[in-house]
């Protein structure tokens, strides 16, 4: 057992309970005292060897429920949550420690009150939406609604992520290797032609010979998932409740998150992230995938009990419209229009080939690390058009010092003031504000004209 000393008390009591057993009863039972009892169900005591044996030997309980893992987590959570700006003066460690192991219940219920304020600010932005959607009504597009299924899950679908995983390992972790036997096995074959970037008719798979080698495989394996993995994409998509072609574009969503999970296996791609601090280049060429691929599936590590650094991540096409977006960060974006011209992604464009750094405050006071990059892409012949596209992937500061792209700054340097969308931004005398905040009062004089044609009251 650790040296460290074990505090179970509200797990005693539920045991208790569940076994329908009084005090005096239950301490009879485990061989102590009432007094005994009573002092660790309050957590006034450790729990003894003893009494774990005692819970094992006379009622066959699994002791490892006894671990501190749950309230360790409450813990890391409570942490999280008590990071936001919003709490100017956090609880000491030792009082979180013991919330989450004398008052379990009330530190979920803190957790849950967190999580919905987060969500009422997300609503707010989502008028910022319905006030640029005319004539689409305020609910819902399918689009939105797929959109948020994802960013409810943390961008992490556990049980596609795990069996794409275990797809690949089960072949020594040669992606290729397993993808051609699999697709042998259900007899269909692959073809590199000109025409479209994937196709799949009878059993021939055609992928377009304009593709890099990344993107065919990725598309090849996209379409394996919609083949072979066809029922546990579907049971997702059932505990997901999506309503009508907001479950056919969650379907393409899964059949790509497939494809990503298995180019880049989670347990060694986290591995590999960490040892080679978070190069993308050096990732994309040790995964075969491209910069948007690794970016993107930086972006995914959540899994719990494992998770990578938190990053949000981002692409944008040259009006600045956000084309693609996650975040497992507290950053959330514009729900309609584009981002903050304040941002460096925008950057990305002048500067072709080349990442651009950022040290970013939002107005929360959160600090972030954001890098930027284009990966426009040619359509693969002369008159074909030039996608132009860039990505931004990013973190909380604090986690900055294990991104390689951060060696060199000075992270103590005044950070840039970003927003998200300025019908949502508070900041007052920004010389980019395009429209006055939904939730701030306007001063205007006639007689005074300075960046704005107007004051923004707090």
């Amino acid at each position: 057992m650790s040296q460290r000393k074990l505090y179970a008390g509200a797990k005693l009591r539920e045991v208790r309970g569940r076994l329908s057993l009084n005090q005096t009863d239950f301490a009879r039972k485990l061989g102590v005292s009432l007094p005994y009892l009573n002092q660790m169900e309050n957590n006034n005591r450790p729990v003894s060897t003893r009494v774990v044996l005692a819970l094992a030997g006379e009622f066959g309980f699994d002791v490892t429920e006894l671990s501190e893992g749950d309230a360790e987590r409450v813990v890391t959570d409570m942490r999280e949550a008590l990071a936001d700006p919003v709490f100017s003066d956090p609880p000491p460690l030792a009082d979180l420690r013991l919330t989450a192991s004398n008052a379990p219940g009330l530190a979920r219920a803190f957790l849950e009150l967190h999580r919905a304020y987060r969500q009422s600010n997300e609503r707010l932005a989502s008028m910022d939406e319905a006030l640029g959607s005319a004539g689409e009504g305020v609910g819902q597009s399918p689009w939105e609604e797929v959109r948020d299924f994802f960013h409810y899950c943390d961008n992490y679908i556990d049980a596609v992520d795990r069996n794409a995983e275990n797809f690949v390992e089960r072949e020594g972790g040669d992606v290729k290797k397993a993808l051609a036997a699999a697709l042998r096995a259900r007899g269909v074959t692959v073809e590199v032609a000109d025409g479209p970037v994937r196709r799949f008719e009878g059993n021939v798979l055609t992928v377009s010979a304009q593709s890099p080698e990344s993107t065919q495989l990725f598309q090849m394996l996209h379409q394996f998932a919609l083949i072979e993995k066809d029922p546990i994409l579907e049971a997702t998509l059932d505990l997901a409740r999506l309503s009508g072609q907001a479950r056919d574009i969650a379907k393409v969503g899964l059949a790509n998150y497939f494809a990503g999970a298995a180019l880049m296996p989670y347990a060694r791609f986290k591995a590999a992230a960490e040892d080679v601090r978070h190069d993308l280049e050096l990732l994309a060429h040790r995964f075969n995938a491209s910069l948007e691929q690794v970016a993107h599936r930086l972006s995914t590590l959540q899994r719990p009990g494992a998770k990578g650094v938190p990053f949000f991540f981002v692409r944008v096409d040259q009006a600045g419209t956000i084309t693609k977006r996650h975040s497992a960060t507290r950053l959330q974006f514009a729900r309609y229009g584009g981002a903050c011209p304040l941002w460096n992604v925008h950057r990305a464009f002048e500067t072709p080939g080349q990442f651009l750094r950022q040290l970013a405050q939002t107005p929360d006071g959160v600090k972030y690390f954001c890098l930027a990059r284009d990966v426009s892409k040619s359509g693969g012949s002369y008159s074909a058009p030039t996608r132009r596209l860039a990505i931004g992937l990013g973190c909380e500061v604090v986690h900055a010092k294990s991104i390689v792209y951060a060696d060199g700054m000075d992270l103590s340097a005044p950070f840039e003031p970003i927003g998200i969308s300025c019908r949502i931004c508070n900041r007052a005398g920004c010389h980019q504000r395009s429209v006055p905040p939904l939730e701030s009062r306007l001063q205007l004089d006639p007689n005074r004209r300075d960046i704005l044609p107007y004051d923004v009251q707090p």
